[in-house]
C-alpha cells in the first residue's frame, strides 16, 4: 500500500508539472545495508529522493517520467568520505590562498567524478566553506555534499602547523579557557564536527596537552557536537577515548591495539571513524615511480604536469627519508582496523585526501583495495562508506543506503562490486540527489 500511495502521489505531481520523476530499472541493487545484491530492480526518484524501490515486477513506473534502462548494470550508494580536506591544494601546492570558491568547486567535482557523494572536510577550512555549504543545502546539489569541521585545534606550534601551508590554519591553544571560546565560535558556524590534532610527528613537534583536549571535548559535547582526533599512538587513543572522544580519525599506527582500547571504545561508544591507509601509502609511494602513475583511472583526475612531477627523479629524491617506516605503519593500521571491527567496535570510512599527493577520488578507491587487503569483504567495505559513515555523521535518515525516503546519492557500475571491490572503478555514472554528475 505504501508503494502504491507513493506512486500515485508521484504520478499526480509529475503530471501537474510540480515534480521531476526519474525511473531506473533492470539493475542489480547493492543498497549499503549489508544485504545481498538484489537483481532486476526498479527505483523511482522524485525530486531527488527515492519514492519506491524493489523488484521490477512489483513496481509500476509513473507516467510521465524520464526512464533509464540499466539492464545488466549495478547500483551502489555514493561514497561518504569521513576524512578529507577541501580547498587548500592546487596541483601539488598547499596554501590558504588556494581556498577560493572556484577551487572548492573543483575539489568537490573531482570527488564526485569518482563516486564520492559526500566529504567531511577535517579542520583546515576557512569561513567561505560555511557559505558554500549553506547554498548547497538550500538546493539539490549536483556535486559532492559538504560536511565540515571548520577550523581544527592543536597546541602551540603543534602538528600540523609546520607542514607547508598550515601555519595559522588550526587554532593553537594554550589554555582551557581558549577551548571554550574557540569551540563556541565553531558551534556558531554550525560545524558538523570538532577536530583535534593529537600527534608529535614522531617526536618532531609539540603535542597538545591532554587537559586541553579534554577541555575541547567537554566544550563540544556541551553544544551537542562530536569530536574526532588525528591520532598516531595507542596511548593517545586510550586517553582520548577515556576522556569522551567520539571518533579516531586515523588508525592507531605505532603498535597493535589491545583489549583495553577495545573495551574502552565499546563502553564509550567511540568510533574508528576513518582508517586512512592511503595517507601512509602516500608517504612511501613516491620514492620511486608509483604503480598507478600511468593508470587511466588516476590520470583522468589530475593534470599531466602533476603526473610528470610525481614521476621525476627530482621529486622522488625529495621524499621523506623515513618514508619506508610508513609502509610498516600502514600495515599496523590495517591490522588494527580489522581487530577493532572484528571485536564489534563501530567503524566508518575515510582517507585523509586533499593535501598534496593524496588525490581526491582516486585514493578513495585505493583505500577500499587496502581494506580488502586487510581482510574485509566487499559488502563490509561498501557498508563502511555508506551506511556506517552516514550513521557517524548523523544523516542516516536521509543518506547512506538506497531506500525509500532517502536521497538518490548513487553510483551506476558496469561490474559487480560485491564480487570484487575493484569493480567500484567501473563507474558509468554518478548521481547526487537525483542529479547526474557531469
Amino acid at each position: 500500500m505504501q508503494h502504491l500511495r507513493l506512486l500515485i502521489l508521484s504520478a499526480i505531481a509529475a503530471s501537474s508539472g510540480l515534480a521531476e520523476t526519474k525511473v531506473f530499472s533492470g539493475f542489480t541493487l547493492i543498497d549499503g545495508s549489508g544485504a545481498q545484491p538484489l537483481a532486476n530492480v526498479t527505483m523511482i526518484v522524485t525530486d531527488g529522493k527515492i519514492t519506491a524501490i524493489g523488484p521490477k515486477n512489483t513496481i509500476k513506473a509513473p507516467i510521465p517520467a524520464q526512464t533509464f534502462d540499466l539492464t545488466g548494470k549495478f547500483i551502489m550508494p555514493g561514497i561518504i568520505n569521513l576524512h578529507g580536506h577541501l580547498g587548500n591544494t592546487k596541483g601539488l601546492v598547499q596554501s590558504p590562498s588556494n581556498f577560493t570558491r572556484e577551487n572548492l568547486r573543483a575539489n568537490l567535482d573531482t570527488y564526485a567524478a569518482y563516486g564520492v557523494t559526500s566529504v567531511l572536510s577535517m579542520g583546515a577550512d576557512q569561513p567561505l566553506i560555511f557559505d558554500v555549504r549553506a547554498a548547497q543545502r538550500a538546493t539539490r546539489p549536483s556535486t559532492a555534499r559538504i560536511f565540515t569541521a571548520g577550523r581544527g585545534f592543536t597546541g602551540k606550534e603543534g602538528y600540523p602547523t609546520k607542514a607547508p601551508g598550515m601555519k595559522g590554519v588550526p587554532y593553537e591553544i594554550t589554555a582551557e579557557s581558549q577551548a571554550e571560546q574557540f569551540v563556541a565560535e565553531q558551534a556558531a558556524n554550525k560545524v558538523d564536527l570538532i577536530k583535534i590534532w593529537v600527534d608529535d610527528h614522531l617526536g618532531k613537534e609539540p603535542k597538545i596537552q591532554l587537559k586541553l583536549s579534554k577541555a575541547i571535548i567537554d566544550a563540544a559535547h556541551k553544544r551537542g557536537l562530536k569530536v574526532a582526533a588525528h591520532i598516531f599512538y595507542l596511548s593517545d587513543a586510550k586517553e582520548l577515548v577515556n576522556a569522551g572522544l567520539d571518533g579516531l580519525a586515523h588508525s592507531v599506527r605505532d603498535k597493535p591495539v589491545d583489549q583495553e582500547l577495545i573495551d574502552l571504545m565499546k563502553k564509550k561508544g567511540a568510533w574508528q571513524m576513518a582508517a586512512t591507509f592511503t595517507r601512509e601509502m602516500s608517504v612511501f609511494a613516491y620514492t620511486k615511480n608509483a604503480p598507478f602513475l600511468n593508470d587511466p583511472f588516476f590520470t583522468k583526475g589530475v593534470t599531466p604536469e602533476v603526473v610528470a612531477t610525481l614521476g621525476s627523479r627530482e621529486f622522488q629524491a625529495k621524499q621523506d627519508h623515513e618514508a619506508e617506516l610508513y609502509r610498516g605503519f600502514m600495515k599496523t593500521g590495517q591490522n588494527n582496523l580489522k581487530k577493532l571491527a572484528d571485536a564489534g567496535v563501530k567503524w566508518g570510512f575515510g582517507t585523509d585526501t586533499g593535501p598534496p599527493a593524496r588525490f581526491p577520488g582516486f585514493f578513495e578507491h585505493l583505500e577500499m583495495e587496502l581494506m580488502a587487503e586487510a581482510g574485509f569483504k566487499p559488502l563490509d567495505i561498501i557498508g563502511a562508506f555508506s551506511r556506517r559513515s552516514a550513521e557517524f555523521l548523523g544523516v542516516d535518515k536521509t543518506q547512506g543506503t538506497l531506500a525509500e525516503g532517502k536521497w538518490a546519492d548513487m553510483v551506476v557500475l558496469t561490474k559487480n562490486p560485491a564480487v570484487d571491490i575493484k569493480n567500484t572503478r567501473s563507474m558509468e555514472s554518478v548521481w547526487i540527489a537525483g542529479n547526474k554528475v557531469k
